[in-house]
């Protein structure tokens, strides 16, 4: 454990217990979310890669052209 999270810890540890059940359960849900993240850009990796292909193919044939921000 780095000594940052210890020292948050040590701070939630003060919290009463009802605070602590509160930050714990969203502590939970951000992992949780972290994890489901990580699992759906993992299961569009092949997509993606394949979209990126595609994308330099049209643009080394000039099908694409530059775009100019001042434009949109």
């Amino acid at each position: 454990m780095t000594s940052l999270l210890e020292k948050a810890f040590a701070e939630a540890s003060k919290l009463s217990e009802s605070e602590q059940n509160l930050l714990a359960s969203r502590l939970l849900a951000e992992l949780a979310s972290e994890d489901d993240f990580d699992r759906r850009v993992n299961n569009t990796k092949d997509v993606l890669i394949g979209l990126a292909r595609e994308a330099l193919m049209e643009h080394r044939s000039g099908q694409t052209q530059v775009l100019d921000p001042e434009q949109l």
